[in-house]
């Protein structure tokens, strides 16, 4: 493979020192030596996701922790929400319609937040509702929702309200208390903001959604909570664990600790503001409302009739820099650049100097 300089909000770059760890020879994912691993990680795991709750951990991306929460959380035809501010949202939707749930949309223009004024008006005319489900960062077009000023407004609303949180794209770089903002299930995935390749999910539930749990009649085998919490008691996975990735994710985990919680975020801070001040001072239009702009992920809006494919071919083939493309209606309009968990400063700024060499050479000069 050529080197590349990875800007895709996932899968992200992993350093060299975490990869080497993924060529330890495989151990008895029943023995102590993974036991150990796994209660170290999932400790670890706690203190980012700010939880007294346990985390479990499956072999599975993203969008298995969508399902993982709906199944667990919820009975046929129960009735709940869906804020939807891109994609990913409407796939969290789509999949409590798939399992027969009732949803009511409360959606938002691609590029928006959720306005919270709008949904509280909104909720107050919805009929009772079971759950909330919710995307902390919308990797589709950029944004961060205010999920804590959501969850404020939800619990008034409804105190009892399951509150489920997509934090693929945010959690380990971004700002999320889950006890302290009243969460009940908030989950993630290793191949973003965690420095190792696709292939454990993680989720965590509240005491409330472990209460919920226990009622709830959707069926669920593989990604059922309570036998993957009596196993993790006895230090192992219901099933076959991604063994390589624990010993990254273990690694992984272990250097961000070094790095500490407050400075992944200000580091997250600093690198959102650079690439969307970069990109507007090549004359380029941000996608995102900027009140509402990710510091994980910026969209960038391309000229009307620019070609977007010949563009992004050219930086990828030519140039080594790999970036997002845009989702559904939104292919060929923008580019996205990842930059979260591992990067370096040199390697966001390498990858904004070719982007604007390119552009140029593809005769565009700003505004």
């Amino acid at each position: 493979m050529p080197k590349q300089n990875l800007r895709i909000p996932g899968p992200t770059v992993v350093p060299d020192e975490i990869l080497a760890e993924m060529a330890r020879p495989m151990i008895n994912h029943r023995g102590p030596e993974f036991a150990a691993i796994l209660r170290r990680v999932t400790a670890r795991l706690q203190y980012f996701f700010q939880t007294r709750s346990p985390v479990l951990t499956y072999p599975a991306s993203g969008t298995g922790g969508q399902e993982s929460a709906i199944v667990n959380l919820f009975s046929p035809g129960d009735h709940v929400v869906a804020i939807t501010i891109g994609s990913f949202g409407n796939r969290f939707a789509r999949i409590a319609e798939t399992y027969g749930l009732q949803v009511s949309r409360i959606e938002f223009p691609w590029g928006e937040g959720a306005d919270p004024d709008v949904v509280e008006s909104r909720l107050k005319t919805l009929p009772p509702y079971r759950g909330v489900l919710v995307t902390h960062n919308e990797t589709s077009t950029g944004v961060t929702n205010d999920i804590q000023t959501l969850a404020s407004l939800i619990r008034r609303h409804n105190p009892d309200a399951l509150i489920a949180v997509d934090a693929v794209s945010s959690l380990g770089c971004i700002p999320l208390e889950m006890d302290l903002w009243d969460l009940d299930v908030v989950f993630t995935g290793s191949q973003k903001g965690w420095m190792s390749p696709p292939g454990v999910m993680m989720i965590a539930a509240s005491e409330r959604a472990w209460q919920a749990n226990k009622s709830a009649k959707l069926p669920r085998f593989y990604f059922d909570w309570a036998s993957s919490r009596k196993k993790l008691e006895a230090g192992q996975h219901p099933t076959t664990p991604a063994v390589s990735v624990f010993y990254a994710l273990d690694r992984a985990l272990e250097l961000m600790l070094e790095e500490g919680r407050e400075a992944i975020f200000e580091r997250h801070r600093h690198a959102g503001e650079y690439v969307r001040r970069r990109a507007r001072e090549m004359g380029l239009e941000l996608f995102a409302n900027p009140r509402y702009a990710s510091n994980t992920v910026t969209a960038v809006r391309l000229p009307e009739g620019f070609n977007t494919k010949a563009f992004m071919k050219a930086l990828r083939e030519q140039d080594g820099v790999v970036l997002g493309g845009g989702q559904e209606h939104l292919e060929g309009k923008i580019f996205r650049v990842g930059h979260l968990g591992y990067f370096r400063e040199e390697d966001l700024a390498e990858a904004m100097d070719k982007v604007e060499q390119r552009l140029r050479s593809f005769g565009f000069t700003g505004r």
